[in-house]
């Protein structure tokens, strides 16, 4: 299998990990949540060193700060979903967190890399 199926594969399952454990967060202990970020963490990073190539660098740092002020909206006072919702888009933020950083990383070490 090459890197960028498995690059697929491995956001597919960070996706589905973040809003399986929104939906069952309020269910869920202190430990378990931690382990689940911990988890989508390591996802993300992975998502970040194999999935993002240098032209989607720009494009993919701007859906990660629409993530953001998704999360920002306050979405729990939405009834009946809000909550859901919420911890939905924190799960997708800590999993995509850490692609932003080492993608952010690349696009540094590309502009200070340039002979000019």
């Amino acid at each position: 299998m090459d890197f960028e199926r498995l690059g697929e594969w491995v956001f597919i399952l960070g996706v589905v990990i973040a809003i399986i454990s929104g939906l069952a967060y309020q269910a869920m202990d202190v430990t378990s949540a931690g382990y689940i970020m911990v988890v989508l963490v390591i996802l993300g990073l992975i998502v970040g060193f194999l999935n993002i190539k240098d032209k989607e660098m720009t494009n993919f740092l701007i859906a990660v700060i629409a993530l953001v002020a998704v999360g920002a909206a306050n979405l729990n006072q939405i009834p009946l979903i809000g909550s859901y919702l919420g911890y939905m888009v924190l799960n997708i933020a800590a999993f995509v967190a850490p692609a932003a950083l080492v993608i952010a990383l690349k696009a540094v070490y590309n502009m200070a890399s340039k002979k000019g």
